[in-house]
């Protein structure tokens, strides 16, 4: 927390009115510079793909497939917040690898419903963790994912307000 300069006393050219001090120049917080040895965000989900190493990537693959398998064919893939994500009147969804395991993001209210199936996992309140080499179960992704399609279905859409 910064704490900003004492006011001066009026005098008679600011005619009862403090006058604030202000530093000299208030400089913006320094953006931090990428690490040297980041590698660049990809831009496709193939690309992601193509940058894990084995097993989590045949593992990301068999996840993927089974999210495809009940999506609407409207529905699109996309990289968010540097993950795989699928689009479907808004974000569903996202899955990505991590040096020690694999993880599905299929929101809080998602893991709430299913907290009894993925006894056997590791969760969060809007994640599922699960072992690199190991994927979720088919039948589990797709009723996850079908969970997630109602509830979007559900939402009503934000109305707009008027100026």
């Amino acid at each position: 927390m910064k704490i900003l300069p004492r006011m001066k006393k009026a005098n008679s050219s600011t005619r009862g009115w403090p006058e604030r001090v202000w530093p000299e120049k208030v400089q913006p917080e320094k953006v931090r510079p990428r690490k040297a040895n980041a590698a660049p965000t990809p831009k496709t989900v193939d690309a992601y793909l193509a940058a894990v190493p084995e097993p989590a990537r045949s593992t990301l693959q068999r996840v993927r497939a089974a999210i495809r398998s009940v999506l609407p064919a409207e529905a699109t893939e996309a990289i968010s917040y540097g993950m795989p994500a699928f689009k479907y009147k808004g974000t569903l969804l996202w899955f990505a690898a991590f040096s020690k395991h694999c993880s599905l993001f299929p929101t809080a209210s998602v893991i709430k419903a299913f907290q009894n199936e993925l006894k056997g996992y590791e969760t969060t309140k809007g994640t599922i963790h699960f072992p690199l080499d190991k994927p979720l179960p088919a039948t589990l992704v797709k009723k996850i994912v079908k969970a997630r399609l109602a509830g979007k279905e559900k939402k009503k859409p934000r109305l707009m307000k008027s100026a």
